[in-house]
């Protein structure tokens, strides 16, 4: 056996058989007998197709069963997965396609006379439709073929995903996940979270995401649990289908979004034994809340794209609200100054990690990948926080110009570039602010020039056209200067202070 990610899951889903593996919301299921064909076949015609091991295959479609088996099948084919979010646009596609030269990519069919020029302009020998209802040339392509394609042998340091984290620059990174990193990601949360026969993941999260894919996918078919996949979050459906599941995973949006519901009861959620909250901080407030409503304490971790899951609240013992819990076993964590002196337990500092999780490196970017490690292997996060005395790590902030909104990272500079690209515009800046739904909203401060200035309406739609519309601001602000420190960078605290109240106050 080798140490392919798709052979363990492999040896978990011939116990499995004809049990359920996913569910969809109208009681359709794809028993794990029928995954296991299906990804077989997907992967025979990756190989067909001139997929060697360590090519790229880049997917950007809706969520489905299929493109779940899509997923595996890279990984049994021997291919490097990269998943691209759904939002993304024809210039950010072009980029990606670009960086990481894929062999095949899949798109919707709804959007290949778009993207199908800019892959045949990157050079991707191959592009393959596939849409939310599973069908497309990717499924009809590989209906006939042979369904008992061997898994292609892997080593453990071998590439499975690159998964793309924007940067400060603009210039996106792709994170190289090694099979380890995956494995032991799976392995280490199925383990602490108390995965046991019976369990049912209730999957509302999106798969181009590591919350999604990574942790919430890996993790229940390491168990070989039955998914009940949604197409997305749907706070009614998710109420009509809890009753039926025992695990859900979600970013904090999600959470206060039930609570809004009079639906959202303690009976409802009956059956269930674990809500897990990530990928945004959770906020007391929701976690005590939920807690009144249902008896059960939002289990809250941290994780990145580069690593995975870091941390996490126990299972069995105290899950303190505003804390993201303990390093995960096999996991290092530490709070250091920026020239890397460790500190002491409740000093606040920038965290660094190190464990199997951790990445290999940037794609084709050797040198920012030495700047973002210590020489003793530690990864510098680029997130502030601080150890308690009972080893409760606290996330109280970014070191890096991050804004989490909905659960998706935006980097400003990449919003700054194309607001500063118009006309009347000298210059501008990009922030987050309080937001009741989605924990921060993207907001711009823009320092107008001449008679071509563009108003708020006119930003938005500019950015809304070139970039995935969860980056574009909600609410843009005019200033004749941004303000600066004595070394002239822009202190967008400033910013954040004077409009920190724009959205909560409205509500």
């Amino acid at each position: 056996m080798s140490d392919n990610l798709y052979e363990i899951f492999e040896a978990r889903f011939a116990k499995a058989g004809d049990q359920a593996a996913i569910e969809l919301a109208d009681g359709t299921t794809w028993s794990y007998r029928d995954l296991e064909a299906e990804v077989g076949r997907i992967a025979r015609l990756l190989l067909d197709l001139g997929v060697a091991p360590g090519d790229r295959v880049a997917v950007q479609v809706e969520k489905s069963p299929r493109a779940l088996f899509a997923y595996l099948a890279c990984f049994k084919a021997g291919a490097i997965y990269l998943p691209l979010n759904t939002a993304y646009k024809g210039g950010e596609i072009e980029y990606f396609l670009g960086d990481a030269e894929p062999r095949v990519f899949v798109c919707d069919p709804s959007r290949l006379d778009e993207l199908k020029p800019i892959a045949d302009k990157t050079g991707v020998a191959h592009v393959l439709t596939l849409d939310a209802t599973g069908g497309g040339s990717l499924a009809e392509h590989s209906t006939n073929l042979d369904s008992g394609t061997p898994t292609v042998p892997r080593e453990a340091d071998d590439i499975a995903a690159i998964c793309y984290t924007s940067g400060t620059t603009g210039r996106s990174k792709g994170a190289m996940l090694s099979h380890r990193n995956l494995s032991s990601n799976a392995r280490t949360l199925h383990e602490i979270w108390g995965f046991q026969p019976g369990d049912v993941l209730l999957h509302a999260l999106p798969l181009f995401h590591v919350h999604g894919l990574f942790v919430a996918s890996n993790t229940a078919l390491l168990n070989a649990s039955k998914m009940i996949f949604l197409p997305k979050f749907d706070a009614d459906e998710v109420i009509r289908l809890l009753p039926k599941a025992t695990v859900m995973m979600g970013v904090p949006t999600f959470y206060v979004r039930l609570l809004e519901r009079e639906a959202f009861t303690r009976e409802v959620v009956g059956n269930m034994r674990l809500f897990v909250a990530g990928s945004a901080p959770l906020h007391p407030d929701t976690f005590a809340e939920f807690e009144r409503r249902t008896g059960h304490r939002i289990l809250e971790r941290y994780g990145m794209t580069e690593a995975g899951m870091i941390t996490s609240n126990p299972l069995d013992g105290e899950r303190r609200p505003g804390t993201v819990g303990f390093p995960l076993p096999g996991v290092e964590a530490r709070v250091c100054d920026e020239d890397g002196k460790v500190l002491e337990n409740g000093e606040v500092g920038v965290l660094e990690i190190k464990g199997p999780n951790l990445f290999k490196g940037y794609w084709r970017k050797p040198d920012k990948t030495a700047e973002e490690f210590r020489d003793d292997g530690f990864f510098i996060t680029g997130d502030n926080a601080l150890i308690d005395n009972r080893g409760y790590v606290h996330i109280v902030g970014r070191a890096k110009d991050l804004i989490i909104s909905g659960g998706y990272n935006v980097y400003p500079k990449e919003v700054e570039i194309v607001i500063d690209d118009l006309p009347g515009v000298k210059e501008s800046a990009v922030y987050g602010v309080p937001h009741p739904d989605f924990g921060e909203a993207v907001t711009a401060t823009v320092v107008p020039e001449g008679a071509d200035a563009p108003d708020e309406q006119t930003v938005i739609q500019a950015v809304k056209k070139q970039l995935a519309n969860y980056k574009v601001p909600k609410r843009v602000f005019f200033a004749e200067s941004l303000p600066r420190n004595t070394m002239g960078k822009v202190q967008k605290n400033q910013l954040r202070d004077e409009h920190k109240t724009i959205f909560t106050s409205a509500a």
